[in-house]
């Protein structure tokens, strides 16, 4: 990355202005998103899981419950987790699932309770000095042999503000990194939307497995 160190007044800053916008535009952001395909993902993230048909998995970043529902949809025992107490209330409300409040920052999850971990377009709001724990902690969360499965904007390992968003953008092989440092297995990635060139295809996807 490019060398960024937050102290702990900044690392809250960049939390409370993250999710700040996000709180200002729940409702625009529920319109904007409600009608995103992101079956590839869901796919992904289930044809991995083994073990019992009703997988628990946690929606890490749930926003509105959009994913949550088509979880539940599908015969599963999701859970949301969620920054933004606006998205929490929709979430429930619309998936009528369990919902945490929480911070990507100040995570309290109990420990190997999920088969999965679906963070899609979220852990890229994890500042780059932070993403280790955040990763060991999503790995504590899992049973054994769990699976994380995550997307991201992908960039050439950068990170700052877009507007009042924090991002860290990271490639392949700095994702790869990561992840392989705290304890997972690479089983699939790929990049999106699919069919596309790939300089039009800003996401990275990818699926993990607790070693």
């Amino acid at each position: 990355m490019d060398g960024k160190v937050f102290d702990k007044s900044q690392l809250l800053s960049i939390v409370d202005q993250t999710v700040g916008h996000y709180e200002s535009r729940a409702a625009q952001f529920w319109e904007g998103t409600r009608d995103h395909d992101v079956s590839q993902n869901v796919q992904t993230l289930l044809s991995h899981l083994c073990g019992a048909a009703q997988m628990k998995i946690l929606d890490f970043g749930c926003g509105p419950g959009r994913d949550l529902a088509t979880f539940k949809a599908l015969g599963h025992d999701p859970v949301g987790l969620d920054g933004s107490e606006s998205f929490c209330a929709m979430a429930r409300a619309h998936s009528g699932c369990e919902v945490l409040h929480q911070d990507f920052l100040c995570l309290d999850l109990p420990a190997e309770s999920f088969d999965g971990v679906f963070a899609n377009a979220t852990l890229f709001h994890v500042p780059t000095q932070e993403l280790p724990r955040v990763l060991s902690e999503l790995r504590s969360s899992l049973k054994s042999r769990g699976v994380l499965f995550s997307s991201n904007p992908r960039g050439q390992n950068v990170e700052g503000f877009d507007g009042q968003r924090f991002g860290a953008y990271h490639d392949l092989e700095a994702w790869r990194g990561f992840m392989v440092t705290c304890g997972f297995e690479e089983l699939s990635h790929y990049y999106r939307p699919r069919g596309r060139p790939r300089h039009e295809q800003p996401w990275l996807a990818s699926a993990w497995r607790k070693l």
